[in-house]
């Protein structure tokens, strides 16, 4: 595993940052743009991970997420609501019949730092309530020291434990030494199960910058031209505004390729990114811009 890992070509740091700031300047046609707003809005784990949630919160979220702008019933829903293992099973009653998926943070979600045990039970409590999907965190401290194999086994553990449940994985790349460690992570996790990779937990800064999304864009891309397998990526924590979700569409677009502009294969973890993608749909729609106020936030 180490041999494999560390003979992964190194990142070209110059190299990718210029890139990622050409792909930022890149701009989509006036007509695309509500294509794209959608297309963004419909990608979105609408998130909700703080110690005071309650059934009331979820379920309002899980109301949101069904009809995101109810005063335009044309504007799709998002992928899935992202809760704690202990609401999940709220918010499978309350997004019941509607196509969203229900997504549960695991594995001692955010710090990862637990007992395997414990960490499967996690996961099981969140199955078990009806999630469809799991993020979980990889023990950093393992990747940071080079115990791959343990992380590696604990990725695949909890693969298992997801039964049919897709398995998304958190790197927390905001912790990692640097890109060289990010291709790594990305790699590991692909090799041990990961249907997803994902780039933070949205607790820790900086989280899903473009260079390092455009890097896990590259590892799902070489991972499908070897093996024919289709793996996804996850950018969550940081991304806010409308220009930045659309400055990520362009990077998949550019770095993966179109094939992975789909919500199975790329997703925006966020909970105030909406707010933004619905007053850049109705500016594209009205011609004005709407306050603040006008459309619920997240």
């Amino acid at each position: 595993m180490r041999r494999f890992l560390h003979g992964l070509p190194g990142v070209d740091q110059v190299g990718l940052e210029r890139r990622s700031a050409v792909l930022a300047t890149r701009s989509i046609k006036r007509e695309s743009k509500l294509q794209a707003l959608d297309m963004a809005i419909s990608m979105i784990d609408l998130t909700t991970l703080e110690g005071s949630d309650t059934p009331g919160k979820v379920r309002s979220l899980c109301a949101q997420a069904r009809r995101p702008d109810p005063d335009h019933p044309q504007v799709p829903p998002v992928a899935a609501v992202c809760v704690y293992p202990d609401l999940a099973g709220i918010a499978v009653e309350a997004l019941r019949g509607s196509g969203v998926a229900v997504a549960a943070v695991a594995t001692a979600f955010p710090s990862g730092r637990s007992s395997r045990a414990v960490k499967l039970a996690d996961t099981a409590l969140a199955v078990e309530a009806g999630a469809s999907e799991i993020d979980m965190v990889i023990d950093r401290g393992a990747f940071l020291t080079g115990r791959y194999g343990a992380v590696y086994d604990e990725i695949a553990a909890v693969k298992q434990a997801c039964g049919s449940a897709h398995l998304k994985v958190i790197l927390e790349t905001g912790e990692l030494a640097g890109y060289d460690d990010v291709r790594r992570a990305s790699w590991l996790a692909l090799l041990a199960g990961a249907d997803v990779i994902k780039t933070s937990t949205g607790k820790i800064s900086p989280a899903a910058t473009l260079p390092v999304v455009q890097l896990m864009l590259q590892a799902v891309r070489d991972w499908h031209r070897a093996t024919g397998e289709l793996r996804g990526v996850k950018a969550a924590g940081g991304i806010r505004t409308a220009k930045d979700a659309i400055r990520h569409l362009v990077a998949v677009n550019e770095v993966a390729g179109p094939a992975w502009l789909t919500p199975q294969l790329f997703r925006f973890g966020a909970s105030s990114l909406l707010g933004d993608l619905l007053r850049q749909r109705r500016t594209q729609q009205g011609g004005h811009y709407e306050s603040t106020d006008r459309i619920g936030n997240a």
